[in-house]
């Protein structure tokens, strides 16, 4: 199968496409190696996938109309992963036209694309637990209002949602969301906290801890979501969305005292006020998507983080030994 996965260079999509590749695929990457962290990181998540005589690599954004409907009519896929994104809720807000630039009318451009060609792709993207919003009732389900967004970032991955839905609507493109809840694990975004707290723990410095530690998040291994992806597309056949969470939230607090232990070292916590746009919980109910797909998340918390310090510690050590 021919597989178009835009961001394939990031945290998520580079493992997807190591493991497309590895199942006897065809993949071609879009990526613009933004600089909202650094390209030499999204490099080297490609270096094994480089080997594979299945992989290519274009580098376009997605919101250049024009070089993604030429992509579309030459590579002609199977199947689109549109993972690329402008991601962060806190920068969202500093930011809001450029997420809605990048995310909405980058999104807006590959479903257009996706309508051109035939026969049509099959389209699954990703969204994101944060358009659920700041509420106080869990787990989260697939039927819950998503209406109320409090960060731009949430308002824009509800907005594809949406479009995703009308190009089905209005030209029976096959198209699955997917509600990520808090990835981790090897490749970590050096942005998301367990790598920076993480790095600070390891380091002896200060971590922010917002809040009082109570609030919680569903922590979801990547490859649990990559196997969520990949099921995914191969039930693409009209229009849905799934959660693809863990199912069990940690606390903050927790979080912390967890990567301390893996790393052997106690946290020095640095209490500071919450922050806007963040949310008490995420809570993922995975019950659709285990009955759909087949979704089994199979990494505990204690498990996934232990396989980040590895990876981290290898990668130090990679660097050090340049």
């Amino acid at each position: 199968m021919k597989t178009l996965v835009t961001g394939g260079a990031g945290f998520i999509g580079s493992h997807l496409v190591d493991r497309l590749l590895a199942d006897g695929g065809e993949v071609t990457v879009l990526d613009n190696f933004d600089a909202y962290y650094p390209e030499a990181r999204k490099r080297s998540n490609l270096e094994d996938a480089s080997r594979s005589p299945g992989f290519r690599l274009v580098e376009a954004d997605i919101r250049d109309a024009s070089a993604v409907a030429g992509l579309f009519r030459e590579f002609a896929p199977d199947a689109v992963v549109h993972l690329a994104a402008r991601a962060g809720v806190r920068p969202s807000i500093e930011q809001p036209a450029l997420y809605a630039d990048v995310n909405v009318v980058g999104t807006v451009n590959l479903l257009e694309a996706a309508c051109r060609i035939e026969p049509r792709p099959r389209f699954v993207y990703a969204s994101s637990s944060s358009v659920y919003g700041d509420r106080d009732t869990a787990p989260f389900r697939e039927t819950d209002s998503v209406d109320l967004p409090v960060s731009p970032y949430a308002a824009t991955k509800k907005a594809c949602e949406l479009l995703a839905h009308t190009f089905h609507h209005l030209h029976g493109l096959p198209v699955t969301g997917l509600r990520f809840f808090t990835a981790y694990g090897p490749r970590n975004r050096p942005d998301l906290a367990i790598a920076k707290f993480t790095d600070l723990i390891d380091r002896g410095r200060p971590v922010p801890m917002f809040g009082d530690g109570s609030t919680r998040r569903d922590y979801t291994y990547v490859g649990d979501i990559v196997a969520g992806i990949v099921a995914a597309v191969d039930r693409c056949r009209s229009h849905q969305i799934y959660n693809l969470g863990n199912s069990s939230p940690i606390e903050l607090h927790a979080m912390i005292a967890a990567i301390g232990e893996a790393l052997g070292k106690e946290p020095i916590i640095d209490r500071q006020p919450e922050q806007p746009g963040d949310v008490r919980q995420t809570f993922a109910d995975v019950s659709r998507a285990e009955a759909e797909l087949g979704y089994r998340p199979k990494t505990t918390f204690a498990e996934g983080l232990r396989e980040y310090v590895r990876w981290r510690a290898a990668m130090q050590g990679r660097l050090g030994a340049g």
